[in-house]
This record gives C-alpha cells, sequence and structure tokens, in this order.
C-alpha cells in the first residue's frame, strides 16, 4: 500500500476558508467555530489547526481574502471615483458578513503600515488612485467616508431610496 500524499496547504486552507465564509453567510460569525468549520468539511479539528492556529487566525484570512476580492472589485471598476465609490458599496452590500469580517471583527491584519498585507495595500490603492493627494489623507477619507456609507446601508439605517444621492454628495465632497 503506498503512503497517502500529503495534503495541499494551499488547497485546504481555500476549502476551510470557504466553510467558514458559507457559514458565516447563512448563520453570522458566531456560528463559526473549528468545531463547527470541521464538521461541515468532514474532517477533524486537528486538521483545521495544522492550517490556521486559531479562529481569529482563521477570521483574517478570511477577512484578507476579502480584501482580495474588494481590491479586485475596484481595479475592474472604470478609474473614475463614483464608479470605484459605487463598487465599493455594492461589495459591501453584496457581501455583509465578509465586510463584517474585514472591518467590523477584531483582527491581527496591520492596517495603513509598512507591513500591510498585499491585499490591504492594493485596496487602499484603487482608492488612492481615484482621490489621489500629496499624502494618503484625502484616500483615507474617502474610504472612511465609504465605509460608514456602507456599514450603515448594510445595517439598514439609512433608507435604500437615497442611496445614490448619498454617493453622489459624497462624490462632490471628496473631488472638491
Amino acid at each position: 500500500m503506498s503512503p497517502k500524499p500529503a495534503p495541499d496547504l494551499a488547497l485546504r486552507r481555500d476549502q476551510i476558508i470557504r466553510a467558514a465564509r458559507e457559514i458565516a453567510e447563512s448563520e453570522g460569525w458566531g456560528a463559526v467555530t473549528m468545531r463547527r468549520v470541521a464538521s461541515r468539511l468532514g474532517v477533524t479539528q486537528p486538521v483545521l489547526y495544522s492550517a490556521f492556529t486559531n479562529r481569529q487566525a482563521l477570521i483574517d484570512a478570511v477577512a484578507l481574502s476579502g480584501f482580495s476580492e474588494i481590491a479586485e472589485a475596484l481595479e475592474a471598476a472604470d478609474a473614475e471615483p463614483m464608479a470605484r465609490m459605487r463598487a465599493y458599496l455594492d461589495f459591501a452590500v453584496a457581501r455583509p458578513h465578509l465586510y463584517e469580517a474585514m472591518f467590523s471583527m477584531p483582527t491581527d491584519l496591520g492596517f495603513g503600515t509598512e507591513n500591510a498585507p498585499e491585499a490591504l495595500r492594493r485596496a487602499f490603492s484603487a482608492i488612492h488612485q481615484v482621490f489621489p493627494g500629496p499624502d494618503d489623507i484625502r484616500a483615507e477619507v474617502a474610504w472612511a467616508t465609504l465605509h460608514g456609507l456602507a456599514t450603515l446601508q448594510t445595517g439598514g439605517r439609512q433608507p435604500e431610496s437615497r442611496l445614490q444621492s448619498r454617493l453622489e454628495h459624497a462624490h462632490r465632497v471628496l473631488t472638491q
């Protein structure tokens, strides 16, 4: 009998991340436990711990995957402020639990630092590209504004009917 091939760690990590996201999307982040993810995948918890040291590391990996996706969405949008703003909001509204992992849950990811993960830098760069300035302040305020709008929108705190008007107003203020 030949030995079992070593598992592909990158594939295993992707499967675990996907399972955690599926649980979060259907039941919320409170339901995402290492035991629950292992059960979903039909593996033991030590299999998960071979890929992620703990639940926080898993949530950080989910958040990082979200930053890669939002960077792709922003980069795919027209390089015009209003298009990027809309792409950002559309991303947040379409994936509220992923967005929550990215921005609302505790994280060990470095933001705004030299050693920030590449996905975070790419996402920020896509905002900075359309809100340039001599330093990062204008882009940071644009991101904060978009984040506020996204958080209020996904939380149902602002009427959907005025979403476009809010975006247009933010665009005018940020591009003056």
